[in-house]
């Protein structure tokens, strides 16, 4: 059976480079998405998600493997305030974003005053297994798109629409190396079979011709990244910070899977309050250069599940790679260009274990399904999120993961207190003691 290589261990250079680097190819896809959707430098965006992923490591004490990303949640209200000049209207978008950043951190200082006890109220077992599940199966229709087995989400793009053999064949044998890998490779080409799966169907790619190797050719070796100010603008801050609320939940998700993978109580220890500050502080300096606002990722997670390597040094060794890389306009390139179909491939697998670590917390917590309350609460957080169904306030969206949260803590906390005056029908289960936190 593979070890798992815990948070604090060290490895040697080049296991640990190729560890990085797998991480780092792993995010890439999505990482430089968002940039090209609000038609901004990805070296900035490369830059100061490596620089935000070490200050968030600091903050964190070392304690919480998380890699930052570029936030999907801020894609349709910043599409709004880009509408009609994107590059006049960016610098107001960035204004927003430090704002967003802002929120974080009074997020982040009221948890750290308030304690982390309203967890275990509002998040128990079922809710908690059914969360993690969801953020899982929330993202594998993008895995699916991405790797042309789904036509596009947009009417007009998809109208037409039908398989590319060429494009469904690189995501399948990307997929298919990378399964077998996880299951036959031995030793140290186990750890890293998800770069390995990559590699394959980069390469297979570019022997189909589907990699755009001029871009490649054209880019400077090096180059530094474009750096865009701020504006204040209320209209457009009104219109993007409502999403704050979105991505904190979102967080609270992610952090919550992390803890079960890794097998410790991130939120006690080092503290939610700590991880919310970090994603908070990364997000104000990235608003200050001209960068899009940071999240934890389900990439990130997804890779350490299946490779059972949790060390925060790998994590930090993919942030100072990706710091080194967004001067380097080619190198970027290389990365930048990897097939969508090569990430579709590989994502399909990875959002299918954050999935099935939620159906895990059901089995390791011993949730009892035949108490009506566990199975509603772990039903309505998985239909409410799959269903597709949407609350709309104003420019933004409730939908998916953070719909389906909401609802299963507002339920929890219902339950909860049925049980509390007596109201249920179901005998109260009794809570466990909290486990005790070593630093």
């Amino acid at each position: 059976m593979q070890r798992e290589i815990q948070v604090d261990e060290k490895l040697p250079f080049g296991p640990g480079f190729l560890l990085s680097l797998q991480h780092l190819f792993a995010m890439f896809g999505s990482t430089v998405l968002v940039p090209n959707i609000f038609g901004v430098d990805p070296g900035m965006i490369l830059l100061m998600n490596g620089i935000g992923t070490l200050i968030y490591i600091l903050l964190c004490k070392g304690k919480i493997p998380a890699y930052l990303g570029s936030s999907f949640a801020f894609i349709a209200p910043v599409s709004l305030v880009l509408m009609g000049d994107p590059g006049a209207n960016y610098g107001k978008a960035l204004g927003a974003f430090i704002i967003t950043g802002v929120i974080f951190c009074v997020i982040a200082l009221i948890v750290k005053y308030a304690g982390t006890g309203w967890i275990d109220f509002v998040f128990p077992p079922a809710v908690m297994g059914a969360i993690i599940a969801m953020i899982g199966l929330e993202l594998v229709p993008v895995a699916a798109n991405m790797a042309g087995l789904l036509p596009p989400s947009n009417p007009v793009e998809a109208e037409g629409w039908s398989m590319n053999p060429e494009v469904v064949t690189v995501s399948m044998v990307t997929l298919g190396v990378t399964v077998l890998g996880s299951v036959l490779f031995r030793g140290f080409p186990k750890i890293i079979h998800i770069l390995i799966g990559i590699a394959s169907g980069y390469a297979l790619s570019f022997y189909l011709g589907l990699v755009e190797t001029d871009k490649i050719s054209e880019a400077a070796f090096f180059t530094a990244p474009t750096l865009t100010t701020p504006e204040w603008d209320i209209a457009a801050i009104f219109t993007i910070i409502p999403v704050s609320i979105v991505v904190i939940v979102e967080h609270i998700g992610h952090l919550l899977v992390t803890s079960n993978i890794v097998g410790k109580d991130l939120s006690k220890n080092p503290g939610l309050h700590r991880s919310l500050l970090g994603n908070g502080i990364s997000t104000i300096l990235s608003g200050f250069v001209g960068s899009t606002p940071n999240t934890t990722y389900g990439e990130n997670i997804g890779v350490m599940a299946l490779t059972k390597v949790y060390s925060v040094r790998v994590i930090g060794g993919a942030a100072v790679i990706a710091i080194v890389l967004s001067f380097s306009g080619t190198f970027s390139a290389i990365i930048a260009n990897i097939p969508a179909a090569v990430m579709g491939g590989v994502s399909l697998l990875l959002f299918g274990v954050i999935a099935a670590s939620g159906l895990r917390i059901f089995v390791e917590k011993k949730v009892d399904f035949s108490k009506a309350s566990n199975m509603i609460l772990a039903t309505l957080v998985l239909v409410v999120g799959i269903s597709g169904v949407t609350l709309r306030f104003g420019d933004v969206e409730l939908k998916g993961m953070a719909l389906s949260t909401i609802v299963g803590m507002l339920l929890a906390i219902l339950f909860r207190l049925f049980d509390i005056l007596g109201l249920s029908n179901e005998k109260p289960e009794e809570q466990p003691l909290p486990e005790k936190v070593t630093e």
